[in-house]
């Protein structure tokens, strides 16, 4: 059991993280409501951010309660500890005083401290490694009484805020080998891809859930991560890398998708049974990161893009999937308002795949326009009574979603 003076004391000394130089505003920190009665759950990839995050959501609310739940005078706390935690905080703090929680993975059932803060009437901000953030975890005690934020390393626009760069096709092309972690651009050492990478297949996946044989996880990683961007069903990659069982390669994708490494795009169909049994594509959580693990002696600049702009419509939510037929036509993204192709430059050698998986994404149930993002490229035409609009990607990018 801990001390109640312990408690007070560590309340008392809690500060949170200070940013580094520069500092730059993340864009979701806007988006998060200054009172909710529901918990704030930042979720997402290791050192993308999150803790920055919450520190900035602090700025907007008066005298919060701040607590790192790593600090290693709260080593061993158990739930037993949660109600002098809990006098400690009313002692410490107002009544309305909102709480943050930082790195809540470090101290078991979690949850059910959260929950009496809201039931006391607090507004609760949470952050924490995100396999211990899970969709069904939380939900295990917050069923209806948490709202779940996504944080990406950074997008285009905070990267040009960060690197003091201008829109174009020369940043866009930088940003995409780069990619967005904040500490690698900071120092520029791959080593901290690498060890991330490590850390979330090791002690997020292999770790936490029992794998005993940690290369198969290693395996898939790095192979999704190589090739972005490409359906892939269980059992072809089951047996492309020596996976025992599509079964096995099925739970293990599952953890790498948990773990915010990678994202699985389903096929676009009206039909759940057809969605669910269609082979997904696989993006990376950040294109730096897929740079360092998965080097190539030709870069696809391609992919990398098609692989950002993903990302920034997962930034932007709502629904999205891939669609095509099989050896007749593909289109990358299709979203309830877009059917997008993203393509380093629309030459004439591939203009006729391009176009005619957009005018088929199109005929699609729901109401589309058709858009391909490119490096630099713009044009608009028409074609099988589709218009279709060519933008530069770094453009699309720096409209506000």
């Amino acid at each position: 059991m801990l001390l109640r003076d312990t408690l007070l004391q560590v309340l008392r000394d809690a500060r949170p993280p200070v940013p580094p130089r520069p500092e730059i505003r993340r864009e979701l920190a806007g988006k998060i409501p200054a009172r909710s009665a529901q918990a704030l759950v930042l979720t997402g990839v290791r050192r993308c951010g999150k803790s920055v995050l919450q520190a900035q959501v602090m700025r907007r609310r008066q005298a919060p309660v701040y607590c790192n739940l790593e600090d290693a005078r709260l080593y061993g706390m158990t739930p037993a500890d949660f109600p002098a935690l809990l006098a400690a905080m009313e002692e410490s703090a107002a009544p309305a005083a909102p709480v943050f929680l930082d790195e809540v993975q470090e101290v078991p059932e979690w949850q059910r401290l959260v929950r009496t803060l809201l039931d006391r009437g607090r507004t609760v901000c949470v952050t924490g490694s995100n396999a211990s953030l899970l969709g069904r975890e939380v939900g295990s005690r917050l069923t209806g009484r948490h709202l779940s934020f996504e944080v990406f390393p950074f997008g285009y626009r905070e990267y040009l805020d960060y690197t003091r760069q201008r829109p174009g096709p020369a940043s866009l092309a930088a940003w995409l080998d780069d990619g967005g972690f904040p500490a690698y651009l900071r120092e520029r050492d791959p080593h901290i891809l690498e060890e991330l990478l490590r850390d979330v297949v090791e002690r997020d996946i292999a770790v936490r859930r029992g794998l005993r044989e940690v290369r198969h996880a290693m395996n898939l990683a790095l192979f999704l991560l190589a090739n972005t961007g490409q359906p892939f069903s269980l059992q072809s990659l089951a047996k492309s890398l020596a996976v025992p069982s599509a079964a096995q390669a099925s739970r293990i994708v599952e953890f790498l998708v948990d773990s915010y490494l990678l994202f699985a795009l389903p096929k676009f169909s009206t039909s759940f049974k057809k969605r669910v049994v269609a082979p997904a594509k696989y993006y990376a959580i950040d294109n730096g990161l897929k740079r360092v693990v998965s080097p190539q002696r030709n870069p696809d600049v391609g992919r990398r893009l098609e692989n950002a702009v993903h990302l920034e419509l997962r930034r932007r939510r709502g629904p999205l999937a891939w669609a095509g037929e099989r050896d007749a036509w593909e289109c990358d993204f299709v979203t309830d308002r877009e059917a997008i192709q993203a393509c380093a430059q629309l030459t004439p050698e591939i203009r006729e795949r391009e176009v005619r998986g957009l005018v088929e994404a199109c005929r699609l149930p729901g109401k589309r326009s058709a858009l391909v993002l490119t490096l630099n490229q713009r044009d608009a035409f028409e074609e099988g009574g589709v218009r279709v609009v060519v933008k530069p990607a770094w453009e699309w990018l720096m409209e506000q979603a």
